[in-house]
């Protein structure tokens, strides 16, 4: 079975096929390998929504076995904030410092720092939507520490432990990140098929 994943992005592609076991005959192929190398929209207020919006440009244009993913901090005190603005919270440049002093700034006042990361799939298998989700639940600490990993790693810490991503072995990272998860969900589901 041939899966396009809707992602420019190969190092995404790598990383869930190295999860898929080889005795599946499942093959993930990125968009790239079917000419299609242009920005797909994300113009919805939700994950789930821009993971479906993903999925449904692609089924639409190819007609075939397709998935999407899309992923966010969320936080309780900002009202799930950053959420789908993610990437872009403090504004369209996609700074990962500016993002983090913002998001620091904004719960300078706050007691409750609960947030997750959280990933939603969406897959179009012969022509039906399943939608598949992995979170890793933690809290936004009071400064950024660690230089490991990129983007909210530095300020977000996992439950269960007292040091940021940033801080933490690689491994121990990808073992419970939250995109690790729902792909686990998806391949959980399309071996069951």
């Amino acid at each position: 079975m041939e899966l396009i994943f809707a992602t420019g992005n190969i190092n995404k592609v790598k990383a869930i096929s190295t999860m898929i076991p080889p005795e599946s005959n499942i093959e993930v192929k990125p968009m790239s390998s079917l000419g299609i190398t242009e920005d797909i929209p994300e113009t919805q207020n939700t994950l789930s929504g821009n993971a479906k919006q993903k999925s449904e440009y692609l089924f639409d244009k190819l007609n075939i076995n397709v998935f999407s993913e899309d992923s966010g901090l969320e936080i309780e005190a900002l009202d799930n904030a950053p959420g789908v603005k993610t990437a872009r919270y403090a504004g369209e440049q996609k700074d990962a410092q500016a993002n983090m002093d913002l998001v620091l700034k904004n719960l300078k006042n706050s007691s409750n720092r609960k947030a997750r990361f959280r990933a939603v799939i969406s897959l179009i298998l012969n022509g039906k939507e399943h939608q598949f989700e992995g979170i890793v639940e933690g809290k936004i600490g009071l400064e950024k520490k660690g230089k490991n990993g990129f983007g909210y790693d530095p300020i977000f810490i996992p439950d269960g432990f007292r040091h940021s991503f940033a801080q933490l072995p690689t491994e121990v990272k990808y073992g419970m990140s939250h995109r690790k998860r729902a792909f686990e969900k998806m391949i959980e589901f399309l071996l069951s098929q």
